[in-house]
């Protein structure tokens, strides 16, 4: 139970799911349901003040590289698009539903890339990430929980 709970974990920090994929890892792998929601949640922030340390530092160093500098200014450009008016417009409030959409190309890793790039005051987009993280996996666990049981 200690590997399964670690690997969601892993699943909640990694940007190919966050915590969309490491609950249901964890209860589809008889983790504590509780326990597996509050560990997925605590893993999937982690992730905001990391990404906000290699924006801030690593980043900066890293665009001089032509290769990065066109894959980071292409991830910019799709995030601004995707979701910037939204965002633009409703500030807090739109970086929040923006996190908590638990759809593919969403989530704390794009909240916080967003929160960058429209240059949101840190403790603000930290809450408003935090927020969105929440209620995403507050809506993955009752939908997985539920499917469980046969009832979605």
């Amino acid at each position: 139970m200690l590997k399964d709970l670690i690997i969601a974990a892993l699943w909640s920090i990694s940007p190919l799911g966050e915590a969309k994929v490491g609950i249901p890892y964890g209860l589809l792998h008889g983790v504590n349901i509780y326990l597996v929601l509050g560990v997925c949640f605590l893993a999937n922030v982690l992730v905001f003040p990391i990404m906000m340390f290699f924006l801030n530092t690593v980043n900066k160093s890293l665009l001089r590289w032509h290769f990065y500098k066109k894959s980071a200014l292409y991830i910019a450009r799709r995030a601004k698009t995707g979701s910037g008016d939204k965002i633009r417009k409703y500030g807090f409030y739109g970086l929040i539903f923006f996190v908590m959409l638990p759809v593919p190309g969403t989530g704390v890793y794009a909240g916080s890339i967003a929160s960058y790039l429209f240059k949101i005051e840190r403790k603000k987009a930290f809450v408003a990430n935090t927020i969105g993280i929440f209620l995403s996996s507050l809506i993955v666990w009752v939908t997985t929980l539920l499917t469980m049981k046969g009832m979605a």
